[in-house]
């Protein structure tokens, strides 16, 4: 590639991270990063849709409403109405790349729109109930295609390189990443003139989600330890309805079943939703976990069931034609059987602290997608609005750089590894990520304490003593990397619980049960690292500046 024209590094193979490199191929070269194959994106288990403001029953208003109730008085506004203004644009823009959404000849567009719990009307444009694999299969094939698109399977961005790699008293700017090859086991200084993370959430910080693989939580880890803000990491969205199954465990069901018809029930065939929310099954995410929760704890359960069966075959497998063979593949018929469902760690509503065009504290540097912090989830995501935060923001994150003056290319020092061995043994690596994810689980999950968040701070602390060691001493692995990053968000995520001194939205703490009449997003601030001690948060609700 060109050293006249350098390229724009983006790590995170996506929705949010292809949508930018797209917007940007046509006017230079960019390089997208991931750290496994190209298709294990978190976008490919969207199951749900896109949001798009298209009917004539629909208006920006309303979705602008529906967001704010979702996200319980802590949705930027400003943010919400530019994202809902734009949703029909990006809706078009997915149709013109090639989408094969589901087909309504009477509907907006030609689509078939449906709801899902906290939408007033149906807007959820979709393909089937796999989505989010239908968008990713089409762009990453048009990527792959775009001769100016470099796309590196199994790289993982390290560290990002930033002012103080190259000792320059300056203004903090970012000049490329630190990523290691993991096939060739080796670890390369990439030069950049910007740097987009859409590296998803950090759902691997708990024991059960729905997230695959890739979500730990990386982009959010590097940015922070680049001097980033982060935002509103105490709401964790747990979906309420992930398949109970012991040899499934991350198989989402979409809330779009819910949508459809399908009810919550006991083993006795009780509903119950009703008793905690008038909007029954369609009550936003965190009241309809919060009740499943409830439920299992009050009657000893491991799980409830979803029961779908009323709404026939035909149309279960013409709709949700995903769920009816998978479960159908593990002995469960949906036409005939209720589903046994779980709460399981699905969304990261916090962040990389960013604006409209994508840009994070660090100049230089962007982040788009679930990474990010923009304002637009508040304290609780509304469904499907993830793949329009992605698109909308993906397109004016692109714009932005490409009318921007690109940074002269750095000389940047290359990976130093001269005072490191190979590891003598990986138990640790093994061990700590097991004990973080089960401490996470019981002590910071769908119903919080303080002395729990206390009781997890501490240990985390522990851990990542004995991580950060680790790190020091041996040469880096995948396995390694994620866990620094993931022992790094668990504590942004404890924190920010901590300063939550009231129950909102995700965040339900059992002693500060009821919900302020003014609250504001939390921010955490990193001081600035000494050679003494390692940095720590500093905790503050404050709010976001622009």
């Amino acid at each position: 590639m060109s050293q006249s024209n350098p390229a724009v590094v983006v790590i995170g193979a996506g929705l949010a991270g292809l949508t930018v490199a797209l917007e940007l191929a046509d006017r230079g070269p960019v390089v997208v990063l991931a750290k496994r194959e190209m298709s294990e994106a978190a976008t490919a288990w969207a199951q749900g849709g896109i949001v798009g403001v298209l009917g004539s029953d629909d208006s920006v208003e309303s979705h602008v409403r529906d967001t704010q109730d979702a996200g319980a008085g802590l949705v930027d506004e400003h943010t919400a109405r530019f994202i809902a203004e734009h949703s029909a644009a990006a809706v078009q823009w997915l149709v013109d790349q090639g989408v094969p959404f589901s087909a309504d000849p009477s509907g907006p567009l030609g689509l078939h729109l449906t709801r899902e719990g906290g939408h007033a009307v149906r807007r959820i444009a979709h393909a089937a109930d796999a989505t989010g694999r239908a968008i990713h299969e089409v762009l990453l094939a048009t990527a792959r295609a775009h001769p100016n698109i470099d796309l590196r399977e199994r790289w993982m961005a390290i560290d990002l390189i930033t002012s103080r790699h190259l000792g320059r008293n300056e203004p903090a700017r970012c000049y490329g990443t630190y990523a290691l090859h993991i096939d060739a086991n080796r670890v390369e200084a990439l030069p950049a003139a910007a740097v987009v993370l859409a590296t998803g959430g950090a759902g691997k910080v708990y024991r059960y989600t729905t997230n695959p693989e890739t979500s730990t939580g990386d982009g959010i880890a590097m940015a922070w330890r680049a001097g980033c803000r982060v935002g509103n990491m105490e709401f964790i969205q747990f979906h309420p309805t992930c398949l109970y199954h012991p040899q499934e465990r991350s198989f989402l069901i979409t809330e779009a079943l819910r949508g459809e018809g399908a009810q919550l029930k006991l083993p006795d065939g009780a509903r119950f939703m009703r008793a905690h929310d008038a909007r029954e099954e369609l009550a936003p995410r965190d009241i309809v976990a919060r009740a499943i929760d409830f439920e299992m704890k009050k009657h000893g359960l491991d799980h409830v069931w979803l029961d779908a069966t009323h709404l026939g075959e035909g149309f279960l497998k013409e709709h949700f034609p995903t769920i009816h063979a998978r479960c159908l593949a593990l002995g469960i018929d949906i036409a005939r059987q209720p589903i046994p469902v779980v709460p399981a760690a699905h969304y990261t509503c916090g962040g990389v602290v960013s604006d409209l065009h994508g840009r994070a504290d660090v100049a230089g540097l962007y982040a788009v997608g679930e990474t990010t912090y923009t304002g637009l989830h508040g304290a609780n995501r509304l469904a499907s609005n993830s793949l329009l935060e992605c698109v909308v923001l993906g397109r004016t994150c692109a714009e932005h750089i490409l009318s921007s003056d690109a940074a002269a290319i750095a000389d940047v020092p290359a990976w130093d590894e001269s005072q490191v061995e190979d590891a003598d043994e990986q138990v640790v690596i093994a061990h700590n990520w097991d004990e973080l994810r089960l401490l996470m689980w019981n002590y910071v999950g769908i119903v919080r304490t303080t002395k729990r968040l206390e009781r997890a701070l501490h240990r985390i602390e522990l851990l990542r003593h004995e991580i950060d060691d680790y790190y020091a001493n041996f040469r880096v692995s995948r396995d390694l990397l994620e866990l620094r990053n993931l022992v790094e968000c668990a504590e942004l995520i404890v924190r920010s619980a901590l300063v939550r001194r009231e129950s909102r939205g995700l965040h339900y703490s059992r002693d500060f049960p009821t919900t302020l009449p003014v609250s504001l997003p939390t921010v955490l601030t990193r001081p600035a690292r000494s050679s003494a001690e390692p940095a720590r948060a500093r905790s503050r609700q404050t709010t976001r500046i622009e």
